[in-house]
């Protein structure tokens, strides 16, 4: 079972942030709101990326142990 970490999830958030206000600029024709829901989005994958770091830091310090 993988457990999120805290970068895991505010990427999760601000990615599903990104899309809500993306979508509802779309709709409105509000391209100030659809353009800071993409910069919401890609700030979530940069935790992600983030996230993934710290996970393989971990993964390789658990196989130093063994």
């Amino acid at each position: 079972m993988t457990i999120m970490d805290r970068e895991h999830v505010k990427g999760a958030a601000d990615k599903a942030k990104g899309a809500i206000k993306e979508g509802a600029g779309k709709l409105t024709g509000d391209k100030d709101l659809e353009a800071e829901g993409k910069m919401d989005k890609a700030k979530g994958s940069a935790h992600n990326a983030a996230g993934d770091v710290k996970d393989a830091a971990r993964d390789a310090a658990d196989a130093l142990k063994q």
